[in-house]
């Protein structure tokens, strides 16, 4: 949904759809189209192999169930009140790295607190001085499975990690069962893990080398070619710094340097270990942990916060759309 006034236009592959408000409340319809049940006819009547279209004829063949404006503006209201709290959340934690971001390259690039020079005390040393290293586990495709269990690990791959640098929740779906797990406890993730794309497409690099920060304990197991970075505590560096440092400009262009390249680039562990990075002192490193790890706990807070959110409204959207629930029953 734009806000109004808009200072932008649409793109030729894009549609914008304006309601007849005697008919449809607009917060409704938004639910409604990005339910899964809609979001499925979408799919079933799209056309093109490579990539799927759907035509503008084809918004006849949707089956929209319209209830009274009354409910209509519960339902609306409803979604729309989850989504704009997760969109806050959201902008709360851009703004957060971004002031991260900044503060990294103030202290370690321009060295402003320095007066612009480059500490006496700070070293240039091996990645591997500061982070444990762990490769990813080679699951067998035919363990893993496409639905959740209490007794699964979500399987963290590459496309938990976004461009750039960050999270994705729901980036790919696969889990393994706990049972089969027993020997693979060193490839279970903790909060505070660093997690590394290790391969990327020769023509388009995207994400090699960016990394996420794991939010949570023990819920996640890591795939292979994604590389696990643990910080070891050496001279008082914690995990904002190591996320901050992985992806930032002149790392990436050092790491990115060292991979290999095919028909896709890869990064070997030896030379993610091996890339050069700066060591401040360990008064420096707490000071500057002093600022951040606060910082990055609030981002945590919020992304699982985010994820309980969208997960109720998701659960609990169809279930009233279908009348299962009383939509009376709805406060806010």
């Amino acid at each position: 949904m734009v806000p109004d006034p808009i200072d932008f236009c649409i793109a030729q592959d894009m549609v914008a759809l304006r309601v007849n408000d005697a008919k449809v409340y607009n917060k409704y319809l938004l639910s409604v189209l990005r339910s899964v049940k809609i979001q499925k006819q979408i799919e079933q009547t799209s056309v093109g192999d490579v990539i799927p279209h759907f035509k503008k004829s084809f918004f006849d063949q949707l089956l929209i169930p319209i209830p009274s404006m009354e409910i209509q503006k519960i339902i609306g209201d409803y979604y729309f009140a989850f989504s704009e709290k997760i969109e806050i959340n959201k902008k709360i934690n851009d703004n957060l790295e971004r002031q991260a971001q900044l503060l990294f390259k103030s202290w370690f690039v321009d060295f402003e607190p320095f007066n612009g020079t480059m500490p006496s005390e700070l070293e240039v040393v091996p990645f591997e001085k500061i982070v444990d290293f762990q490769n990813g586990y080679a699951f067998k495709s035919k363990e893993l499975l496409n639905e959740p269990s209490s007794d699964c690990y979500q399987v963290f791959k590459q496309g938990h990690i976004a461009r750039g640098g960050g999270f994705i929740p729901d980036g790919t779906k696969s889990w393994y069962p706990k049972r089969l797990a027993s020997k693979l406890g060193k490839f279970v993730l903790k909060k505070g893990d660093i997690l590394m794309a290790m391969t990327d497409m020769k023509d388009n690099v995207a994400i090699l080398g960016n990394t996420a920060i794991m939010p949570i304990d023990n819920e996640y197991i890591v795939n292979q070619r994604v590389g696990l970075l643990r910080t070891n505590g050496y001279k008082g560096i914690t995990y904002p710094f190591i996320y901050l440092l992985t992806n930032s400009k002149d790392f990436l262009i050092d790491l990115r340097s060292r991979a290999n390249s095919g028909v896709q680039v890869n990064l070997s562990s030896a030379e993610i270990k091996a890339s050069r990075t700066i060591l401040p002192s360990e008064k420096v490193n707490t000071a500057f942990s002093e600022i951040t790890l606060p910082m990055f706990e609030a981002i945590i807070s919020n992304q699982l916060e985010n994820q309980r959110l969208a997960q109720l409204r998701d659960t609990l959207l169809p279930r009233l759309m279908s009348g299962e629930i009383d939509v009376s029953d709805i406060q806010f």
